[in-house]
C-alpha cells in the first residue's frame, strides 16, 4: 500500500479510502467486521463513515459496526485513521423536532458526541461537513469546531460535496478566526463524471485540501457493465441501467470497455488507478459489499497507466478542464 499526505497536514493516509456505506444495508456485521480486517492487514489505513449511514429507521448502524470492530482490540482503533461525517438528520424515525441536523453548534455537539458512542472511541480523526449549510454561517461552524479540537473529540475538519466557492469561503473565515479550517473535500469525481476539475479541485489545491473522490466507479457505470451484460445475460439495474438507455453514454462506456479489453485490463481497477494520477487526489472511497470486490479495488493500487493509455481515456472520457476555459474564451 502506498501513503500520502492528507492535504497540508502531516497526516499520512494510505491512497484507498475504505468507505462503509454497505456495511448494515448491504453487508451483515460479520462480513463488515472480515472486510476492515482484510482492508488494515492490505495496509488501508483510512476508513469513512457518516453518522446517517444505515439509513432510515437503521441510520447510525454502520457507526455501530465500527465501534463493535474497534471493540475487539487488536490495535484496530490506534491503526485506523477514522472520518466521519455530520448534516444529516438524526432525529427518531417520523419525529420532525428541530436541531437535530444541519450544521448549527447545538446539532455538531450533539452529533459529534452520538458519533463517539457509537463508534466506541473517544475522537474522531476527521470530522467533515457532509453538505453545505446555507442557514450557518461560518463563523459559528469554526467556533464549534475549535471548541471540540480543544476538548480532543475531533483532530481535523473536512468538507464533502462543497462548491470551489464554499470551500474558499470556509479557509478565508476559518483564516480570519485563526482556525486550521478544512483539510480534505470528499466530492463526486470520476472518469465520466469530471465537473469537480473546474473548480471543487482547483480550490482544494489552492486551500490545501486533500480531494477524497466517492462514488469513483459512478456506481457501477465503469465496472465493466457492458460486458457483464453479455456475461451474465441480464441488464443493470437502478441508475446505471438508466444511464446506459441513452446511446451517447452507452456508446461512451462501450469505448472505455473496449480499450481496456485491448490492453487486457479490468474497468474498474482502471477507473480507480486513473483517479491515483489526478493531479490533488488524496485517495478514492472504495466501498466492497464483500472481500472480493475489495481485492479487485487494491489491485487498482499496483497499475502504472501508460501515458497513451492516459491519453486514450481522456479522448472517451475528456471531461470540462479547468474555468474560467471550460465555459469562457
Amino acid at each position: 500500500m502506498e501513503y500520502t499526505q492528507l492535504g497540508r497536514t502531516g497526516l499520512k493516509v494510505s491512497r484507498l479510502v475504505l468507505g462503509t456505506m454497505n456495511f448494515g444495508p448491504q453487508t451483515d456485521e460479520a462480513d463488515s467486521h472480515a472486510i476492515m480486517d482484510a482492508a488494515l492487514d492490505a495496509g488501508i489505513n483510512f476508513f469513512d463513515t457518516a453518522n446517517v449511514y444505515g439509513w432510515g429507521e437503521n441510520k447510525g448502524r454502520t457507526e455501530s459496526i465500527i465501534g463493535s470492530w474497534f471493540a475487539k482490540g487488536g490495535g484496530r482503533r490506534d491503526k485506523v485513521v477514522l472520518a466521519t461525517k455530520v448534516y444529516g438528520n438524526m432525529a427518531a424515525e417520523g419525529e420532525t423536532w428541530p436541531n437535530h441536523d444541519k450544521l448549527s453548534a447545538l446539532n455538531i455537539r450533539r452529533a459529534v458526541d452520538a458519533s463517539l458512542k457509537r463508534l466506541g472511541t473517544d475522537h474522531i480523526d476527521l470530522y467533515q461537513f457532509h453538505h453545505i449549510d446555507r442557514s450557518t454561517p461560518f463563523e459559528e461552524i469554526w467556533q464549534a469546531v475549535d471548541t471540540l479540537v480543544a476538548q480532543g473529540k475531533i483532530l481535523y475538519a473536512g468538507s464533502s460535496n462543497f462548491p470551489g466557492y464554499k470551500i474558499a469561503q470556509a479557509n478565508e473565515t476559518a483564516a480570519r478566526r485563526g482556525s486550521y479550517g478544512l483539510v480534505s473535500e470528499q466530492c463526486l469525481y470520476n472518469l465520466f463524471e469530471r465537473r469537480a476539475e473546474m473548480e471543487v479541485v482547483p480550490a482544494a489545491r489552492e486551500y490545501g485540501l486533500g480531494v477524497i473522490p466517492w462514488s469513483p466507479l459512478h456506481g457501477g457505470l465503469l465496472g465493466g457493465v457492458i460486458r457483464k451484460e453479455v456475461e451474465g445475460g441480464r441488464r443493470s439495474g437502478g441508475r446505471t441501467a438508466e444511464a446506459l438507455t441513452d446511446t451517447a453514454v452507452r456508446a461512451q462506456v462501450q469505448a472505455y470497455e473496449d480499450l481496456l479489453d485491448k490492453h487486457g485490463l479490468e474497468p474498474g481497477e482502471v477507473a480507480l488507478a486513473w483517479l491515483l494520477t489526478r493531479p490533488g487526489v488524496t485517495g478514492p472511497i472504495v466501498g466492497p459489499r464483500t472481500a472480493e470486490q475489495l481485492g479487485s479495488a487494491l489491485r487498482a493500487v499496483e497499475l502504472d497507466l501508460a501515458p497513451e493509455l492516459l491519453g486514450e481515456l481522456d479522448e472517451i472520457f475528456p471531461g470540462p478542464g479547468p474555468s474560467p476555459e471550460a465555459f469562457a474564451w
